[in-house]
């Protein structure tokens, strides 16, 4: 079985009586894959230096939210080193530094640090693992969210497939028991979208969940081309190369 074989995720099972779908994916052939800090993932772009900016204002004129949100999110310069062992050996995978910034009503929510990198041939995006500065008031509060594949028994999961957008495919984005256990799931292809950003085509929607909360589910809607347009109630407002 090839690598993308290996990585293409699990369609539902429907039976005669009931409905049954498969694990999430949670084996991924990283051990096959050479990586790289760019990338050619056309949902997931890895250039550095750009970024994507997005607000909540739709959502707070029509009524529907109570808080103004705003989020940045921008592809350093900086690179990581993760340290993973496979079959008792140690390699080290160098990953791009993907910054989000996470403001409410004007004052600082949140800054991650998220690490990614792109499996050449497959352009796969794999997710190493992010920390997180949480905030109240101007100052650090806690570190919750916070993981890194390699330590505490986490492994990398995968944040974009490359290849065929495949309906019904279903993964986990982050392996790090007891802290973060996000999974995705595609549920919307050929989508048209608009955003104060434009207009645009061929989007695809993905449900995120986690088992370490049930009431915590997430939309995201991507783009080709473009990448992140709609997360939740935010929406892209510009991208800056």
């Amino acid at each position: 079985m090839s690598a993308r074989s290996m990585i293409v995720f699990a369609l539902v099972l429907a039976m005669p009586t009931a409905v049954a779908a498969v694990p999430f994916t949670d084996e991924f052939p990283i051990e096959s894959c050479k990586f790289r800090t760019t990338g050619q993932n056309p949902y997931f772009i890895l250039k550095p230096g750009r970024q994507l900016h997005f607000s909540n204002q739709a959502c707070v004129d029509a009524g529907e939210c109570d808080e103004f949100e705003e989020a940045i999110i921008t592809v350093l310069n900086h690179t990581r080193v993760i340290t993973l062992k496979e079959d008792g050996k140690t390699r080290n995978i160098t990953t791009r530094v993907v910054k989000e910034v996470a403001i409410v009503d004007g004052e600082l929510a949140e800054i991650s640090r998220n690490f990614f990198a792109e499996c050449q041939g497959t352009q796969d995006v794999y997710y190493f693992g992010e920390t997180v500065d949480n905030y109240e008031d101007g100052k650090v509060v806690n570190h919750d969210g916070s993981w890194l594949a390699g330590e505490k028994k986490a492994e990398p999961g995968i944040i974009m497939p490359g290849g065929a957008f495949l309906l019904g495919a279903r993964y986990f984005q982050e392996l790090a028991p007891g802290a973060a256990l996000d999974r995705a799931e595609h549920t919307g292809v050929d989508l048209e979208i608009e955003v104060p950003a434009g207009e645009f085509e061929d989007c695809v929607k993905v449900k995120e969940t986690s088992p370490i909360d049930a009431t915590a589910t997430s939309t995201k809607i991507y783009c080709p081309g473009t990448g992140l347009v709609i997360d939740d109630e935010l929406q892209l407002e510009g991208v800056f190369n």
